[in-house]
């Protein structure tokens, strides 16, 4: 019998291709590091539906929620590299966390990123009790009442919190932090003129703007809300360097084979173009983004950087 001469190395990487074809081959686990119910949660499901249709595999939602998202973040960094284990990542967990303290991974080096697939807006909202009904007149307001505002969160290191925390550098005014226990204590602060600012999600302040309790003054995204376009972006009001939204992207362990991100990458965004997978993150204040894996790997590293320079820049330790 003859010897192949075919390197071993060779066929090795011959393997690739085949594996990336057939994948995949069972069901698959989708970790979301939050709690059920939140908007991580909500998305993993909507997503997670519409993949399981596209690729004839179930997707297991594992929520891992703990520690701000750190738990089952580092699970997925440590998870076999061969695309059964996947992570429906956020903001918080990939960007801002590591900004505050040392994570047992590395947002870029742990993680092969598939996409990017949604974002969601702030709306930068007062309590009618503050004068000013613009964002110049509030930044005007707050220079002549420096340390006179307060400002709630959801909590010391939160988005909500860096998203402040960025206004304040961009504006040059001086506002007073209160964290509370999550996103409902902070907006009920603010109803009741506790605190007089905050940087609310959209499907929670909506309501509230509409029946007058809070006063929007502007966004905090890119563009205008497609559902409130009255509201105008707080970069176009004149604050350029102020943009912060709320993003949400699945990731793969690093060197997991790149036939198989490139597959996974088709599905999701196949799966975004679905009417119905955008009619439900529409009623979630989440606008379906999409991207390729170099797009979503270049923005982490935008975001891991500028996170971590409005920390240092603020002094925010964490608790």
């Amino acid at each position: 019998m003859k010897k192949s001469l075919i390197p071993a190395f060779l066929l090795l990487g011959l393997a690739g291709p085949a594996h990336a074809q057939e994948y995949p081959t069972r069901p698959m686990r989708l970790i979301v590091a939050t709690v059920p119910g939140g908007g991580t949660d909500a998305i993993a499901r909507i997503l997670g539906g519409k993949l399981s249709a596209l690729l004839g595999q179930q997707f297991v939602i594992d929520n891992r929620g703990g520690a701000g998202g750190i738990i089952g973040t580092e699970i997925v960094a440590r998870a076999p590299a061969d695309g059964y284990t996947l992570l429906m990542g956020f903001i918080a967990s990939l960007a801002m966390n590591p900004a505050l303290v040392r994570t047992p991974y590395d947002t870029l080096k742990d993680f092969s990123p598939v996409s990017l697939v949604a974002d969601a807006q702030y709306i930068m909202t007062v309590h009618p009790s503050v004068p000013p009904r613009t964002v110049k007149d509030f930044v005007s307001y707050a220079k002549s009442n420096p340390g006179r505002i307060n400002y709630a969160s959801a909590g010391n290191g939160t988005p909500v919190h860096l998203a402040a925390e960025l206004f304040k550098s961009v504006a040059g005014v001086n506002l007073v932090h209160v964290p509370y226990k999550g996103g409902g204590p902070a907006a009920a602060a603010v109803l009741r003129g506790e605190a007089q600012l905050i940087f609310g999600s959209v499907t929670a302040t909506m309501p509230q703007i509409k029946a007058g309790k809070l006063i929007a003054l502007g966004v905090t995204g890119p563009k205008r809300l497609p559902s409130a376009p009255q509201y105008a972006t707080i970069a176009e009001l004149g604050y350029p360097g102020f943009e912060v939204t709320s993003w949400y992207g699945v990731l793969a362990p690093a060197r997991t084979p790149a036939g198989v991100i490139t597959k996974l990458n088709a599905a999701v965004i196949n799966a975004l173009k679905a009417p119905e997978v955008r009619e439900q993150m529409a009623r979630q204040g989440l606008e379906p983004i999409g991207s390729t894996p170099a797009e979503f790997a270049a923005h982490l590293k935008r975001e891991v950087a500028r996170w971590a320079r409005v920390v240092k820049e603020a002094g925010i330790k964490a608790d």
